[in-house]
């Protein structure tokens, strides 16, 4: 059932006049009278007010056809369009832009990778007549420079009778190695110049100290863990800051002359919370600040309050009985304990024979990688013959 409802002088319908429509709920077989939207709004603002007018929208609204909608067929009357108003359209996403070809992108990143490879220093051999230097970046550091360094310096500061050697790890780049192997030697001389063979363990010391000092001058990021040995004529003086490792071959015997600093040991973790920071096991990991697993050395600009550039020293005399010295980075160490050292170097080294000094750093490094070192491995052997007091 429909009805129609029309008041003339209603202001509802004035000036123009409009049906208002109500369906029934059941079906009914008669037309439904649609609602004419033809005539333009009142004018008068009477027409706002009418208690009426909500109804007429509501009818207006339910009346309007969507735009999936199609005419019913059978149907008798015609149906009055309403006034076309704006029409609201979905926004389309962005669209995804995708290179036409990814062979540019391709081409610089195996560029990158080449020219990774194709750094000499990937592979440095260096010997003289006490020494032998070998050092190999890890194979599993795609499209990173090799970090370690290392440096050998016969007669330090122009003095035959002094010598010293070192190696130096980088982590967060090259800069703090390389800076230290460059510099540390020259800070150090002109440190052992002022103590003119008195307090040796203070001059080397200073000698790190002022490496850090001069590096963070630089505003460079990174950082590099060291270890050191000076030698003289009967003595020997070992510092390490980090966890590069001394180890010396005493008749056979290996003899750990430093100690890691890695946030795991207990002294190195209560002195870090001393000074207001915190060690956290990291995915089995200790590590200061839950960032770095070493507790001192040269840089780390943003972690300074804590990782110190302070080494620990130690001096020993060398005796007949004092064979060889290994300085090593950890990408050695991790794979092979100090006595093993030892004994794959010491039938290559016990004859004094520089090539066989270089075979016996190859073979250590070899001998890391096969056992599934992906790090940077630095190996320096001293031979201390030379060196001995008697």
């Amino acid at each position: 059932m429909s009805c129609t409802v029309a008041i003339p002088s209603s202001p509802v319908f004035s000036p123009s006049r409009r049906s208002l429509s109500c369906k029934a709920a059941s079906a009914s077989p008669e037309p439904a009278v649609a609602v004419s939207a033809s005539s333009p709004a009142p004018a008068s603002g009477a027409a706002a007010g009418s208690p009426l007018r909500p109804f007429a929208l509501r009818a207006l609204l339910r009346e309007e056809p969507s735009p999936s909608s199609s005419p019913q067929p059978g149907s008798g009357a015609a149906v009055a369009a309403a006034a076309p108003g704006p029409v609201l359209k979905r926004r389309r996403p962005a669209p995804l832009v995708v290179p036409a070809s990814g062979t540019a992108a391709a081409a610089a990143a195996a560029a990158a990778v080449a020219a990774v490879e194709a750094d000499p220093r990937n592979e440095v051999e260096e010997e003289g007549e006490e020494f032998a230097a070998y050092c190999r970046r890890g194979k599993g550091r795609r499209r990173v420079e090799m970090e370690d360094r290392h440096v050998a310096k016969v007669a330090l500061g122009g003095d035959p009778q002094v010598a010293l050697f070192g190696v130096f790890d980088g982590h967060g780049g090259k800069n703090a190695a390389e800076f230290a192997a460059e510099n540390m030697p020259k800070f150090m001389a002109e440190e052992l110049k002022k103590v003119n063979g008195g307090e040796v363990e203070g001059a080397v010391k200073r000698g790190y100290l002022k490496t850090d000092e001069e590096f963070l001058k630089r505003d460079e990021s990174g950082g590099a863990c060291c270890v050191t040995a000076v030698l003289q004529k009967g003595g020997l003086v070992v510092s390490n800051a980090g966890d590069c490792r001394a180890v010396l071959s005493r008749a056979g015997q290996a003899e750990a002359l430093t100690s890691d600093h890695r946030a795991s040991r207990e002294d190195e973790k209560e002195r870090i919370e001393n000074l207001g920071g915190f060690v956290v096991n990291y995915r089995g990991t200790w590590r200061v600040q839950g960032s770095l697993a070493v507790s001192r050395g040269i840089g780390d600009a943003h972690l300074k309050q804590w990782i110190v550039a302070d080494p620990d020293t130690r001096t020993l005399l060398v005796d007949q009985q004092c064979e060889f010295l290994i300085l090593a980075s950890d990408g050695l160490w991790d794979k092979i304990d100090n006595q093993e050292a030892v004994d794959l170097a010491r039938p290559l080294c016990i004859n004094n024979d520089k090539a066989s000094r270089m075979a016996a750093c190859r073979m250590l490094t070899e001998t890391s990688i096969s056992r599934g070192s992906t790090d940077d491995i630095s190996v320096v052997i001293i031979q201390l013959q030379k060196f001995t007091s008697s």
